[in-house]
């Protein structure tokens, strides 16, 4: 499965998004599929031409997307190995590496994202159990503590938006909606991280959330929709 004439070394881009690619080729030729190790640290360093360094960066930066899982030590039970989220297909996961991987344009991923949220909060308000709701209001409870980094107040954020999509039933609109959340975290994180003072410019986000729960639970998809629609033309600026 891993022999060295299957791997090429990187060109001069990111990382991660050689290691990505060359990930995605693999399983689109059947020659990865989740539950396979990958080569060791050392050999795949060498076998890609980039540093060992450069190369823990980018399997982070993977197993932060849920593609790889980095298993401390050696032997067996240590090593990298290729896995989608529980439950993850693999057409979910080759999505959500090429959403990564730019083969679709910002204007496209907005303009998708937009349509999914606004399907999935009016679903959401049609349908969403009393469970649901409770499980959305603690995921807004945890935003709320002020001690969040701006890294964990982001992978609340999606784990609340990716919860109303799991709220509709709908399993192919939870799979693009984590796709695509997943696509798009990293710079959501670097924008947050930029900002001054981050904690007080993520009040209005809180609010916008607690609005949209509020519409959901009051079974009113119009105004979820239109609510979850400004939160995110606010968000891009493209209102």
């Amino acid at each position: 499965m891993s022999s060295a004439s299957a791997w090429e070394p990187v060109r001069r881009v990111r990382t991660y998004e050689q290691v990505m690619a060359q990930i995605e080729q693999r399983m689109l030729d059947g020659l990865l599929a989740p539950g396979d190790r990958l080569p060791s640290e050392r050999e795949l360093a060498q076998l890609l031409g980039v540093s060992r360094p450069s190369l823990r960066e980018a399997l982070r930066v993977l197993e932060a997307m849920g593609i790889v899982d980095v298993r401390p030590g050696r032997g067996p039970e240590g090593g990298t190995v290729f896995v989608g989220r529980p439950g993850e297909g693999g057409f979910a996961i080759l999505l959500k590496m090429q959403l990564a991987l730019g083969h679709f344009s910002d204007g496209d991923v907005i303009r998708t994202r937009l349509m999914l949220e606004e399907w999935s909060v009016a679903e959401a308000a049609r349908h969403a159990t009393e469970a649901d709701h409770a499980e959305l209001r603690r995921i807004l409870d945890r935003m709320d503590a002020p001690e969040l980094s701006a890294r964990d107040f982001n992978r609340l954020d999606t784990e609340f938006h990716v919860r109303i999509a799991e709220s509709t039933g709908n399993a192919l609109a939870c799979y693009l909606m984590s796709s695509l959340r997943a696509a798009i975290h990293r710079r959501m994180v670097d924008a947050s991280e930029r900002v001054d003072d981050w904690q007080r410019t993520s009040g209005p986000v809180r609010a916008e959330h607690r609005a949209i729960l509020e519409a959901v639970e009051r079974h009113d998809p119009e105004r979820a929709a239109a609510l979850v629609r400004n939160h995110i033309n606010d968000f891009y600026g493209t209102g």
